[in-house]
């Protein structure tokens, strides 16, 4: 699965924004070193509240994960246009944080409460040829999921989480040779539902299923430039799409363990973004599709304190044509790769850390015309780091 949520460069370009380039499965250690595969099954940790609710019947009685996060690498647009100054790499270090806790209430119900970011950017084109549109930009959000689990039998659960979704954005733009900073914040609902199967002793399997997520930020949408007056839409809506996910566990032996991810989101829903140039509409035909996820991982467990962990993942393209994309979702083909360990202090508590590298397929922007331009082999780093306390 996919795309959703960093805002992006030209966060007005679009009428639903498309803000969100990616959906970021690195909440967790283990979800960032396994590159999410076996996310709706593993329920190792507190973390299950956003990954799969029903994971808490795993849990010890009470259980505690935090965990900080941070996301770097290089975004970079060129402007087709050599005369004119292209703002590079626009991607700032953003970091990010998380904290979730897990109870059981009698013997067949659990409660838990997750506090986490997993989109969000801060962008930074500086003195650019279209500073008038945008110059900074940052998207920060937090979502608070009160969740439910039930066991149903020994071999199947079932979960829930109500979120609160809190998004918080602000733009900077150059308005004759001064920035103004715009700002604006909303709330939004959005639901997750889960399911957990023991299939064997060995093997089990998890669906996730969450809902279609909406921010709407109030933004001023005109812009006059020497090429002309653009309106931009003056609601920019960030829209995380549905989306399904799959995931089976095996537990080969007491040492090895293997899994995998099967996953889809409905990008499809989202049209094309509009822009509205001299009164008239540019590119205003559906360019999105809907993607696939898939991921596989191992772990490794050579002692009883030491977990290793590594994960390797696609996730296909939401456009139709690589060579016609938002400035706002300069994304593609996506390949993870990503390693960590987990380490067992005591019997009660341990502490991971994990890695991993995100490389983006390249894509190109023809429209508006005169900001078309290429993002050649954008790449991500993540760094994570994680503790957990049961009791």
């Amino acid at each position: 699965m996919k795309k959703i949520a960093l805002v992006c460069s030209g966060l007005l370009l679009s009428s639903h924004a498309f803000a969100s380039a990616l959906y970021f499965y690195e909440i967790g250690t283990e979800d960032t070193a396994l590159a999410g595969a076996g996310q709706a099954a593993r329920a190792q940790d507190a973390s299950t509240i956003a990954t799969n609710p029903a994971g808490m019947t795993r849990l010890p009685d009470h259980m505690f994960t935090g965990g900080l996060q941070a996301l770097g690498g290089n975004i970079d647009y060129q402007l087709d246009n050599d005369s004119r100054q292209s703002p590079g790499n626009v991607l700032n270090v953003m970091p990010n944080g998380s904290a979730f806790y897990s109870q059981k209430l009698t013997d067949n119900l659990y409660a838990g409460i997750g506090m986490y970011g997993n989109f969000g950017l801060g962008v930074d084109y500086g003195n650019w040829a279209g500073d008038s549109v945008i110059k900074k930009s940052s998207l920060m959000a937090l979502t608070v999921s009160p969740s439910l689990a039930y066991k149903l039998s020994d071999k199947v659960s079932v979960g829930a989480s109500v979120n609160a979704n809190y998004g918080f954005l602000s733009l900077t733009r150059d308005v004759n040779g001064e920035d103004k900073k715009e700002k604006d914040h909303d709330w939004a609902a959005s639901y997750r539902l889960g399911l957990l199967m023991q299939l064997t002793e060995q093997t089990r399997a998890g669906i996730t299923w969450n809902s279609k997520t909406d921010y709407d930020f109030n933004i001023d949408g005109k812009v006059r430039l020497p090429q002309g007056d653009y309106t931009l839409p003056i609601t920019a809506q960030v829209n995380a799409p549905q989306q399904l996910m799959f995931s089976l566990v095996h537990d080969i032996d007491k040492q090895w363990s293997v899994m995998g991810d099967l996953g889809w989101q409905d990008w499809s829903q989202f049209g094309a973004p509009n822009i509205t140039v001299g009164g008239s509409q540019v590119n205003n035909t559906n360019r999105m599709k809907d993607t696939w996820h898939t991921a596989v991982g191992v772990q490794y467990r050579p002692t009883e304190q030491w977990r290793l962990n590594a994960g390797v993942a696609f996730d296909s393209t939401p456009y139709k044509d690589q060579s016609d994309v938002s400035l706002s979702l300069p994304t593609g083909d996506e390949w993870r790769f990503g390693t960590g360990a987990q380490y067992q202090i005591t019997p009660a508590s341990n502490v991971g850390f994990a890695v991993e590298y995100l490389h983006m397929q390249s894509s190109k922007v023809a429209s508006p015309e005169v900001f078309s331009g290429s993002y050649d082999h954008p790449y991500l780093w993540f760094a994570s780091v994680n503790y957990s306390y049961q009791f």
